[in-house]
């Protein structure tokens, strides 16, 4: 008997958008942004290409990472700047992405806010605490800039 779980579909649908960035065909708009994201990722272009650990667990406590989540981290950020949600997230990211220069850089040091406040929401059993993500974020432009 075969399983197929949520992960599983959200997983193929990377796979699939990524096979279709590919072959230039058409994308809906959700389509293109995974694509986008994709792009900035070429480390894990050949598991979307063969399509190999699509299933994985990636266990951080074996210092893997899960590409999934992170290229999902990417896209949940874009989606907070679009809507300035919560509010102010649009100018921090624009001031950061002057600072560093670059947008990828500049969403993987947001990543971290994202990551601390979502894990501190598990802890808490509640919703995101959006003045403490915020002043993480806040404090990133205060850091000093390291070239990458």
């Amino acid at each position: 008997m075969f399983y197929t779980t949520e992960r599983d579909k959200m997983r193929q649908f990377y796979a699939d958008t990524w096979q279709k960035a590919a072959r230039n065909d058409p994308m809906d708009a959700m389509e293109t942004r995974v694509a986008r994201v994709i792009e900035m990722h070429p480390e894990y272009h050949p598991m979307l290409n063969n399509q190999k650990h699509l299933g994985s667990d990636y266990l951080p406590e074996l210092g893997e990472t899960n590409p999934f989540l992170h290229m999902g981290m990417h896209l949940a950020l874009q989606e907070q700047v679009a809507l300035d949600r919560p509010q102010g997230i649009q100018a921090i990211y624009q001031q950061l992405g002057q600072k560093l220069r670059d947008i990828h850089t500049t969403e993987h040091a947001m990543m971290d806010c994202l990551g601390e406040a979502l894990w501190q929401a598990q802890q808490n059993q509640g919703l995101p605490d959006d003045k403490a993500y915020l002043e993480c974020l806040q404090n990133l432009l205060q850091e000093p800039h390291q070239p990458a």
